[in-house]
């Protein structure tokens, strides 16, 4: 019986760890802490962006990555030494980087720290993006109605998640996994098209987009972005705005997930003894 117990409250802790860890997978709003450092960065990151010629960029650490939604989100990244800002999008990853960490470009580091530093202590949190214009879409070069790959840019916010279904179509919107290379990725395609899109922010805010044709390799303009959220007073926005309550790491989950593994950790002291 006790060996029953031990392995039923590490089961469970196992299943809460999982779900904890798979609700985490986007971008949040608070504000982090960490170290900041700087690198050459001249195109080619993980996010699989376009090279800006009027962006401040940085990578991002991995955990924070978050298999990519922090792709294309701004963050505001504060020296906490001399108060000095900086506003960046995310271009990259940075796997080597502790969790709260940001590598900026060495432009960007240059506006808040001299680069003899090398190292500050940072808060950085997500901002708008307020050179966003329209969101944009793009089909990766190799999609097709049988293999899709579709990658949202220009949003104001983090994209939380992307929905699909055949334009014209009454079925019920379908969610498309996102990849760590910045692209929503339906294996076995979205068919022929045209399609219809859900777009969802990190405040929870959504847009869709309609009657979108597949053409890869081609930048489409959707005509349309998310609204300015107004996190102070969200009484303020429109109800198509739900915020995460949960991205900032899930502390409810996260005491249960504690409990769970500590009961699996006594079930198992008693066993053995």
């Amino acid at each position: 019986m006790k060996m029953t117990i031990c392995h039923y409250f590490i089961r469970i802790g196992c299943a809460v760890m999982l779900l904890v860890s798979g609700s985490s997978a986007y971008a949040d709003s608070s504000t982090h802490t960490g170290k900041g450092t700087f690198y050459d960065y001249s195109g080619g990151g993980n996010c699989s962006l376009p090279v800006s010629t009027t962006t401040l960029t940085a990578a991002m650490n991995a955990t924070d990555y978050a298999n990519s939604a922090a792709c294309g989100g701004f963050i505001k990244v504060t020296n906490n030494d001399t108060g000095l800002s900086v506003t960046v999008r995310v271009d990259d990853q940075c796997p080597e980087c502790a969790p709260g960490n940001v590598d900026l470009d060495q432009d960007a580091f240059a506006q808040i720290a001299n680069l003899a530093t090398g190292i500050i202590p940072i808060r950085w949190q997500y901002v708008a993006n307020d050179q966003a214009g329209n969101l944009k879409l793009y089909f990766e070069g190799s999609s097709s109605q049988w293999w899709t790959a579709v990658q949202v840019r220009d949003h104001r916010y983090p994209i939380a998640k992307l929905e699909a279904r055949l334009s014209g179509s009454s079925n019920a919107y379908t969610s498309v996994a996102r990849e760590s290379h910045n692209y929503f990725v339906a294996p076995s395609g979205l068919g022929s098209g045209p399609y219809d899109f859900r777009i969802t922010d990190l405040w929870g805010q959504t847009v869709e987009i309609k009657a979108i044709q597949l053409m890869p390799g081609v930048e489409l303009d959707s005509g349309t972005q998310f609204e300015v959220y107004d996190a102070a007073n969200p009484a303020n926005n429109s109800s198509t705005a739900a915020a995460n309550t949960s991205s900032s790491g899930g502390a409810g989950a996260t005491d249960w997930m504690i409990l769970l593994l500590l009961g699996g950790l006594v079930a198992r002291r008693l066993q053995r003894g």
